[in-house]
């Protein structure tokens, strides 16, 4: 009998084995779980069914509890609070269950690397994942993907059609011109172009679509996350205190839109030689991004250290979650996206942002 304390996380997983055959994804994915609550040895939770007299919704329950004494034991009791909604779960817009803001007060802190390694590890881990790259002006999520030379074409109604490199759908503007053209468009242009990537481009059925953000909180922040639905947005940092001073005003500007900010991210935490992995050299500061988030009560997804491994997979065009999986970068970004995961399963529906009007 194992009487080790339950873990949600675990919980998740469990409930993650069961699939609704008419939706084609497991309940922990289509959002079906919601308000899990565990004491000692019960699990409570809320599991909505949107079809309530097919056959798998008169199975589910039972499934569930399956599942989960299957992986605590039979001692475990489950208590399950069914509800039927008209229909299936309501999707984000484009299609996308969940659209989530990469996002940095400064550039040079590593946003687009850790971007395109949370999109590529959700893809390996078998979600339907896409990445938008929204900067405009230095957009470096084509390198990063190996997608030197590939172009997205038109389909038949005219939509733009990613290309899909490592699992993720991509979009880019590096996509669009040649790597030696600069883009000198104001501010108004560069909004336009976002809102075409996102609304005019053949996304699909998505479960998360990653949005790489430009630093700063300027025109194109606020065109995305006032024009779109945001599930949440991630903070990338590094230890040093000018870019934690800047990434407390990607907080504020998040807060103020009634986006909620689902973790920050350390990135350079710290390095280690290669001939002495278990020593390290906090070269840019220790501990800053942790005490911003005990300061503001917003999780540390991660910190992730300076390898040489993870600049080179970045350049050769092959996220480190895929060329090096065991990395201890790897490993970090991987429970980045677990993490990302579970945060959005608990979530019913994507907060509302203020809407503006364009001209």
């Amino acid at each position: 009998m194992n009487k080790k304390a339950i873990k949600r996380k675990a919980v998740y997983q469990a409930l993650s084995t069961i699939e609704d055959p008419d939706r084609g994804h497991d309940i922990i994915r289509l959002g079906a779980v919601s308000d899990v609550v565990i004491d000692d040895r019960s699990i409570a939770f809320k599991l909505n069914i949107s079809q309530p007299g097919s056959i798998f919704s008169q199975n589910v329950e039972k499934l569930c509890k399956e599942a989960i004494q299957a992986r605590f034991g039979d001692h475990v009791d489950v208590r399950i609070h069914l509800i039927h909604s008209k229909g299936p779960a309501k999707k984000l817009q484009l299609g996308a269950r969940h659209m989530i803001a990469i996002a940095s007060g400064k550039g040079g802190v590593g946003k687009s690397t850790i971007a395109t390694n949370i999109a590529a590890a959700l893809a390996d881990d078998g979600y339907k994942t896409g990445l938008v790259d929204t900067d405009i002006y230095g957009p470096s999520v084509p390198v990063m993907f190996g997608l030197a030379g590939e172009k997205p074409r038109v389909n038949d109604q005219r939509k733009i059609v990613p290309i899909t490199k490592h699992g993720v759908h991509v979009l880019s503007m590096g996509l669009l011109v040649d790597d030696s053209e600069a883009v000198i468009w104001r501010g108004p242009m560069v909004s336009s172009a976002v809102r075409q990537f996102l609304n005019d481009a053949e996304w699909g059925d998505l479960d998360f679509l990653l949005l790489d953000l430009p630093p700063g909180t300027g025109d194109i922040q606020l065109t995305i996350v006032q024009t779109v639905n945001l599930a949440g947005a991630i903070i990338a940092s590094t230890p040093q205190k000018v870019a934690l001073t800047d990434a407390r005003k990607g907080l504020v500007m998040f807060e103020k839109v009634n986006v909620p900010v689902l973790g920050i991210i350390e990135n350079m935490a710290w390095f280690s030689p290669p001939d002495l992995p278990d020593r390290k050299y906090f070269l840019f500061g220790d501990g800053g991004a942790s005490s911003l988030a005990s300061e503001t009560g917003i999780p540390l997804l991660g910190r992730i250290p300076l390898e040489e491994p993870l600049r080179v997979s970045g350049d050769e065009g092959m996220p480190i979650v895929l060329s090096s999986p065991s990395s201890v970068s790897a490993q970090a970004f991987r429970s980045i996206a677990s993490q990302i995961v579970v945060s959005l399963s608990q979530r019913k529906t994507a907060p509302s942002s203020p809407l503006i009007e364009y001209q």
